[in-house]
This record gives structure tokens, C-alpha cells and sequence, in this order.
């Protein structure tokens, strides 16, 4: 069986008021991709929460405001196709980001059960600091992955591919 320990490596876990954290061993989900992809993605997310000061920051945001910026005028459905997630999981992030007045809502000609999106002038600028806050977190990963980032891109197109 597999000793490797997890230690968490969040600042909040080690607040004066956490509970003392006794070694774990992942076991067997240390050789599985998909449940070190997820500890990666999760990690990721956090440290750019950190870095970006943005307390109420939902992970995937920056990607979805992204999306719309480039694709004004795109329909949930296409942006749930666009980046890869259920329109289950879409429709709150969507809700939540409507109500943060950082995207609107419009009209889609001849159909009525579809809308458009767009970003506001509130989510132009929120867009504008969580980008300058993705490329140096995104400067950071390529600390990680080294001369090998390309490969590493591949890699993780070629998983996503293969199972959509």
C-alpha cells in the first residue's frame, strides 16, 4: 500500500482555531490520473483564489467570463459545450454571475427558449483584473511544468477528447 501523506498546504487549514490534522495515505488514488487531476485542479483553484484577493471568486468564473467575452452573443448551451461543463453545473454559475451584474442576459431571434450572453461594463473590468491575475498564476504552473509545458497542454486536450 502507498504511504504517501497528505498534508494540507491551504494557509486557512492552519488557523489557531483548526483541528489538528493526523497523516493520511491516499492508497490506491495515488496512481489514479483522475483523482490527482482533480487534487491539481482543486490546488490550482485555491491559489488562485489567494491570489486574487476574491472572496466570493466561484472556481471557473474567469473561464466562463472569458468565454463570453470572446463569444458575445453565445448561448448557455454553447458555453456549456465550449467549456466542457453540464449545463446542470452551468445554469448556477450563470444565475450567480447575473446577479453579480457581470454579465447580461439577451434575446435570441426566433427562438424563445434560448438567450444570449454578454458581459457587462462591471464584467469587463472584473475580466480584466481576474486576467492579469490568471497570467501570473498561470506563470506560476509553468514554474511546475518547466520546458515541458506544451507536451503537458497536449496531454491534457488529448484526456478531455477522449472521453467527450
Amino acid at each position: 500500500m502507498n504511504k504517501t501523506s497528505v498534508q494540507p498546504n491551504d494557509s486557512s487549514a492552519k488557523s489557531a482555531d483548526a483541528e489538528p490534522r493526523e497523516p493520511a495515505t491516499l492508497g490506491a488514488l495515488d496512481h489514479y490520473i483522475g483523482f490527482n487531476l482533480l487534487l491539481a485542479q482543486n490546488a490550482s483553484f485555491k491559489a488562485f483564489k489567494r491570489r486574487s484577493g476574491e472572496h466570493a471568486l466561484k472556481p471557473g468564473w474567469f473561464g466562463v467570463l472569458s468565454l463570453i467575452n470572446d463569444n458575445p452573443g453565445i448561448t448557455p448551451m454553447s458555453l456549456s459545450r465550449l467549456s466542457g461543463r453540464d449545463k446542470s453545473t452551468m445554469t448556477p454559475v450563470l444565475r450567480d454571475l447575473r446577479h453579480a451584474g457581470l454579465i447580461a442576459r439577451g434575446e435570441t431571434v426566433g427562438d424563445k427558449r434560448s438567450y444570449r450572453l454578454t458581459l457587462t461594463p462591471s464584467g469587463v473590468e472584473e475580466l480584466k483584473m481576474l486576467a492579469e491575475h490568471a497570467r501570473r498564476h498561470d506563470e506560476d504552473l509553468d514554474a511546475v511544468v518547466g520546458d515541458r509545458k506544451e507536451e503537458f497542454l497536449a496531454m491534457l486536450r488529448s484526456v478531455a477528447a477522449y472521453f467527450d
